[in-house]
């Protein structure tokens, strides 16, 4: 039976994914969110790239990530023909490394994958300029990872509303206080009923219920959105990754001549103001690996707030009979949308998945 309502709460990548899954399956839904398609996942950059960010000791997180990015083309594809297209990339991803010590970094990072069986191939600082002559003289060495994905994530957002909205999806435009089986209280008391509520609001989901106190926490991210001027070389075609005297960055190409540049990552609680020392330390970076980009215009300083959870994994499943939780993406929600979206299906309607896996204490 499917004549009850199910309520989402939250309308990033992952509330919306999973309504627009639940709608497809024939369920009516409900989104409860003030201002849907924004927050974090509206400024992400927007790599699917669970084998360059994995590190040793995350080999869960490369174990979901890699699952999830298996279902990407056949997620853009659905959305494509649904909706619109979120305009996905299947370039890969080039990681670059400045010093001896970055370098170091990458050979770590490279020996790890060679062991757990990932592709990923070495270059010297002239076969990345080959791929990427853009590249700068100082970049010494490199990896190429050929298997990941990158999507542009305002175009998604924008394709999954409409594709929600298309499948009958009702938007409530109110914040939530509070999440209790068969009922989402909204900030101004009123009550939104349904059999079934799914918390997937981001770093605000640890207020919205007692089991979810202190296992989700905001982490602040900056980013910068450029666009390439007449003249000016282009943007590259690989997003590139890149390990500054030991600071991440990373540039990912738009449509249109533009490049997001992110990485920044602080523990500021719900600030989302943007620091000159962010916007500093990306463009001081950004511009030792792709020196060009000194001669485009700065489009947009944004910053936003990931999900963190204690052990980076994400919370998906049952926290009691009614109420679902589907957050601490952290710095994956893109990644891990169709995944999520997948198994809260496979929850709602009675079933187990392997990515449903709810920890009190940041374990399985």
């Amino acid at each position: 039976m499917m004549s009850k309502r199910i309520a989402v709460v939250g309308a990033g990548v992952i509330g919306l994914s999973v309504a627009w899954r639940l709608a497809r399956a024939g369920h009516p839904v409900t989104v409860v969110d003030p201002a849907p398609g924004t927050g974090a996942s509206w400024v992400a950059g927007g790599m699917l790239a669970p084998v360059a960010e994995a590190g040793p000791g995350e080999e869960g997180l490369l174990e979901i990530g890699s699952a999830s990015l298996e279902c990407w083309p056949a997620f853009a594809d659905r959305l494509r023909a649904e909706a619109a297209d979120p305009g996905l990339r299947t370039e890969g991803t080039l990681v670059a490394a400045l010093d001896a010590t970055d370098a170091a970094e990458l050979d770590t990072l490279a020996d790890h994958l060679s062991g757990l069986g990932r592709p990923v191939r070495r270059l010297s600082g002239r076969e990345l300029r080959a791929l990427e002559p853009g590249v700068g003289p100082g970049v010494r060495s490199g990896l190429l990872v050929p298997g990941d994905l990158a999507v542009d994530n305002r175009e998604l957002l924008r394709a999954l509303r409409k594709a929600a909205r298309d499948r009958k999806v009702e938007f409530i435009a109110a914040a939530a206080s509070a999440v209790r089986g068969g009922a989402v209280v909204l900030t101004d008391g009123s009550i939104v009923d349904c059999s079934t509520a799914v918390v997937a609001a981001g770093a605000w989901s640890g207020a919205l219920h007692p089991a979810l106190a202190g296992l989700v926490r905001p982490v602040k991210g900056e980013i910068l959105r450029l666009r390439a001027r007449p003249g000016a070389l282009p943007p590259p075609r690989h997003t590139i990754r890149a390990v500054v005297e030991s600071r991440p960055v990373y540039l990912v190409p738009r449509s249109g001549g533009e490049l997001v540049l992110g990485a920044t990552q602080y523990e500021a609680g719900f600030d989302t103001e943007v620091t000159v020392r962010g916007v500093r330390d990306l463009l001081e970076g950004a511009e030792r690996i792709l020196p060009g980009i000194g001669e485009y215009a700065l489009t947009e300083c944004a910053a936003g707030l990931r999900a963190g959870s204690r052990d980076n994994l994400p919370l998906i499943g049952e926290v009691e009979p009614g109420v679902l939780v589907a957050t601490g993406h952290h710095r994956n929600g893109l990644l891990l949308a169709p995944i999520t979206a997948d198994a809260v299906l496979a929850l709602v309607e009675g079933g187990t998945h392997p990515a449903a896996r709810f920890r009190t204490e940041g374990t399985t």
